[in-house]
């Protein structure tokens, strides 16, 4: 089987140690974490880890099981690029003089569609979201002029196809 890209959603919740414990069924499985994002969900008191791998089907299949035995877990699944949508938002945070006297700068900026987020004497702040490929070709054109600092965040997704969890948690409660 060939490795892919995989977004996990799990529904939990929201118990001290359950990351660590999530984090420690990849961790036996030597499978790196590439992105990860919690926060609450669309159900109350019902929060949501998505996180992404790069691995095949069938570990993917097998790390979703694992997770789902965890007793905080209330429903675990997975799903491939193509069957979510999602985007990553990124900071980026560049020397001021760059933006009056590099007219490049103001040009990455308006074909990035990206933002500025804040402007002061000694620096300004750009924020990005979209995918992971467009805010990596925004580092890469930024990057000879200096950033200062980077930072991205998580993924977030929501699925194309309808997500049952609100059906399996009425049911769970009845």
């Amino acid at each position: 089987m060939k490795k892919q890209w995989f977004t996990i959603s799990v529904y939990s919740e929201n118990n001290v140690g359950l990351l660590n414990r999530i984090s420690g069924i990849f961790l036996k499985r030597h499978i790196n974490i590439e992105s990860l994002n919690v926060s609450k969900s669309e159900i109350e008191n019902v929060s949501k880890f998505t996180i992404v791998v790069n691995t095949t089907e069938d570990w993917t299949r097998k790390i979703v099981g694992q997770i789902e035995k965890q007793i905080e877990v209330i429903k675990a699944f997975y799903h491939t690029d193509d069957e979510t949508i999602y985007q990553e938002s990124a900071l980026f945070k560049i020397k001021s003089a760059l933006l009056f006297d590099e007219r490049q700068i103001q040009n990455i900026i308006k074909e990035s569609n990206s933002q500025i987020v804040t402007v002061s004497r000694d620096f300004f702040v750009l924020a990005k979201t979209g995918r992971r490929h467009e805010i990596d070709e925004m580092h890469d054109a930024l990057e000879p002029y200096g950033i200062l600092q980077f930072v991205r965040s998580g993924r977030i997704a929501v699925t194309k196809e309808a997500m049952p969890i609100t059906e399996i948690l009425e049911q769970a409660i009845k």
